[in-house]
């Protein structure tokens, strides 16, 4: 039993879904997280709470307002429409745009935790040796939450790898450009095509249990570390 042409493509576009969302979440997330730590802002809980949302909304609730949202008559699709491009749905950049909505918590939480443990010690002791805001982040917040970024990259990637319910409703069914691993697990499934399913379910069932022994023992190790 080996992979077919379909299989292999819907795992590089897997691949690079999750890649690119991880990518942008960390660029983007980072900044927020690093706030959300450190702001003293009397409602930042409602932010942390739509940032959380996905955690609990049906994957398919969502992805039908990222439809709306990315469709040709939505105001994302028809911006995109109006700018000389394609409406948003039903192609990558849609999944790509869905993506980082969905796995926004499983990389802004965890960055934001990291950052709120570090304290505010370490960065006074630095302010004092007249290390501007930007050095302190990069030379004392970084290297201090490292534990945390791993986390972030691990589950913001694994989890995008796992999605189904979201990618469907945006991105549909297209092979080599929307389908993805979970959708063509599911098409294997319907067609009673049980060896190919096993194989690619057994695949990212082996994936994702690697990621997070990555994930506890770096962190384990990082805890005796600071012990």
């Amino acid at each position: 039993m080996s992979l077919d042409e379909a299989d292999i493509a819907a795992l590089f576009v897997t691949l690079k879904l999750a890649g690119l969302t991880t990518l942008i979440l960390l660029l983007l997330g980072t900044p927020l997280a690093w706030w959300l730590a450190r702001s003293k802002w009397r409602y930042k809980f409602l932010l942390e709470a739509l940032i959380a949302l996905p955690l609990v909304l049906p994957p398919t609730v969502l992805g039908f307002y990222l439809l709306i949202t990315l469709g040709p008559n939505g105001p994302l699709g028809s911006l995109s429409q109006a700018l000389g491009g394609p409406s948003l749905a039903f192609t990558f950049t849609g999944l790509v745009i869905g993506s980082v909505f969905y796995s926004m918590p499983f990389v802004i939480q965890p960055l934001q935790n990291a950052f709120a443990a570090i304290g505010s010690r370490p960065l006074e002791v630095a302010a004092t040796l007249r290390a501007s805001p930007l050095d302190r982040f990069f030379t004392i917040a970084v290297p201090l939450a490292r534990s945390g970024f791993l986390t972030a990259t691990v589950l913001g990637f694994a989890h995008t790898i796992g999605e189904f319910g979201v990618v469907l409703m945006i991105g549909g069914n297209i092979p080599g450009e929307t389908q993805v691993l979970s959708i063509a697990i599911y098409d294997h499934v319907e067609a009673l095509e049980y060896g190919q399913a096993h194989l690619l379910s057994g695949g990212l069932l082996l994936l994702s249990f690697l990621m997070l022994i990555l994930v506890y023992a770096v962190n384990r190790r990082f805890s005796l570390v600071q012990q």
